[in-house]
Formats: C-alpha cells, sequence, structure tokens
C-alpha cells in the first residue's frame, strides 16, 4: 500500500489568502476571454436573483405571525444561498470582483484589465438579474398567498427607491465589506462545507440589517416595477398613485444602483482590500526587502 501524505490543513492563513488573490485568483480572473466572463456573469447575476426571490418568498406573511426582525432573520438566511451558488459553481459577481485592486495594488493586472472586468460583469450580472425577474414574473408567482408575494415584492422595491442618496451609499458600503469577507473566509476554506458556513454568517448579517447589494437590487427593484402592471397587487399593496410613481427606472438607477455601487465599491476597497493588504501584503514586502 502506498504511503499518502495527506495536508490537515482545513484553511489557509490570512497572509495566504491575500497572495492567493493578488498573484492567482484576481490576475485569472482578469484574464479570462470576453465570452467566458459574461456568461459566467450572467449566471451570478440569476444567483444572486434566486436567493433574493426565496428572500421575498419566505417573509412574504412571516412579520405578521413573528416580530419584524424575526421576519428579516429568516430572509437573510435563504437569501446566502445566492451566494453560495456563485462562489461555489465560478460564477462572476461584480460586488467580489472589487477585491481585483489586490492585483492592481500589487501591479500583477493592469488598469485597463480591471475596469474591463468590472464592465462586462457588472453588466453580465445586470442581465442575470432581470433575466431571472422576467422569469418569476411571467411564473405567476406574484399571486402566491393571495398576491402576498407581490405585495412585499413593490414595497420592497419601494423601499430601496425612496432612501436618500447617503443612506443608499452607506448602506452599500457596509453590505460590501460583510460580502467580500464572505469571499475572503470561503476562499481560505478548503472543504465545500467550510465555504458555506463561511458564505451565511456575513451575508445574514448583511441582509437581516438592511443594508445594500446593487446586485441584488438588479433584480429586487425591475421585480418591483414589473408588480406595478398587475393592478391586484397594485391595489393590495396600498401605494399611492404618487408613490408608485417614484418605483421607475429613472428611480431605479438614480436613487438607488448609482448610489448603493458607488458603495459597494468603496465598502470593498476601503475595508477589505487596503486593510488587508496593509496587514500582509505591505508588511510581507517589507519584510522580503529587509532580508
Amino acid at each position: 500500500m502506498v504511503n499518502q501524505l495527506t495536508d490537515n490543513k482545513d484553511c489557509l492563513a490570512p497572509n495566504e489568502v491575500a497572495h492567493g488573490f493578488s498573484e492567482n485568483v484576481m490576475p485569472q480572473k482578469a484574464g479570462y476571454r470576453k465570452s467566458k466572463m459574461f456568461v459566467l456573469a450572467i449566471a451570478a447575476g440569476a444567483f444572486i436573483a434566486y436567493g433574493a426571490q426565496v428572500s421575498l418568498t419566505v417573509m412574504t406573511g412571516t412579520a405578521e405571525n413573528l416580530s419584524w426582525g424575526l421576519a428579516k432573520l429568516i430572509g437573510a438566511m435563504v437569501f446566502a444561498t445566492g451566494l453560495m451558488m456563485v462562489v461555489l459553481t465560478g460564477a462572476e459577481l461584480f460586488t467580489g470582483n472589487v477585491m481585483m485592486m489586490f492585483s492592481v495594488i500589487e501591479k500583477k493586472i493592469s488598469w485597463f484589465k480591471l475596469f474591463r472586468s468590472w464592465t462586462i460583469v457588472y453588466i453580465g450580472n445586470f442581465v442575470g438579474s432581470i433575466i431571472l425577474a422576467a422569469l418569476v414574473f411571467y411564473s405567476g408567482a406574484s399571486h402566491n398567498d393571495h398576491d402576498a408575494l407581490g405585495v412585499m415584492a413593490i414595497t420592497t422595491a419601494y423601499g430601496k427607491v425612496t432612501l436618500s442618496f447617503l443612506e443608499a451609499f452607506t448602506r452599500g458600503i457596509l453590505c460590501n465589506w460583510l460580502v467580500c469577507l464572505a469571499v475572503w473566509m470561503a476562499t481560505s476554506s478548503r472543504r465545500v462545507i467550510g465555504k458555506i458556513f463561511a458564505i451565511f454568517f456575513p451575508i445574514m448579517t448583511f441582509v437581516a440589517s438592511g443594508y445594500e447589494h446593487s446586485v441584488a437590487n438588479m433584480f429586487f427593484i425591475p421585480n418591483g416595477i414589473l408588480m406595478k402592471s398587475i393592478p391586484s397587487v397594485v391595489a393590495a399593496s396600498g401605494l399611492s398613485v404618487e408613490q408608485l410613481a417614484q418605483l421607475s427606472w429613472k428611480g431605479f438607477f438614480v436613487h438607488n444602483l448609482i448610489p448603493v455601487t458607488l458603495g459597494n465599491i468603496t465598502g470593498a476597497l476601503v475595508f477589505v482590500v487596503l486593510l488587508f493588504w496593509m496587514a500582509y501584503l505591505r508588511d510581507d514586502k517589507k519584510q522580503e526587502e529587509e532580508k
């Protein structure tokens, strides 16, 4: 019987993760051909949308029987499924790809490749989210529980487009700080179960806390806009004509997607990339130079 050396180390050390992102993971992603990058981004947009849709579903009617906080917790727990599918299938998600800045700082990839990747993945995420929103709409799922699911969708979307710029921006920061930590910790684990748990808790935290994720909102808000075309859902929602007017494509882009995207970039760049670059990559480089 041949003796085999087994590495029993379940996870990578933080500095190993930082070097892995900078030297291998992100340069490899940035080097994908455009078609591959776009297809994987469509998949990621759809996966996050699946998480958003199931979150809406389980929260429907829950607050009437439990407390508001418990309803949010239950919705947050199932939402994490979306990022699990993204990470375990290798799909491309814009909010996680902000961490390509590790490689830019270390001069492993160019600014051109960074913005090329961000642009293709962002558009692909949007396409995937819209595809799922359309499929959910035409499936008639909004009529579940006597239109209650449709009401949850439309009121959730309305709440997002009525945030102030500062509220949307800061919630975007808080969200992607946690999302990138989830990706970081999942990357550190060598086991599937470890990756799942690493994703679950940070994502549950951001969703239950009401923070804003740009790609999730590419589903939540268009989904709510589609609900406006269903008279029974509109009537049951209790929203006035003036309120419904705010739930529009212009409101989606101007009052939510732009500030949330800027917040997502800021949260990842400042509180994950720069923080861990200073803690690990910069210090490791200094130690090498001193030798």
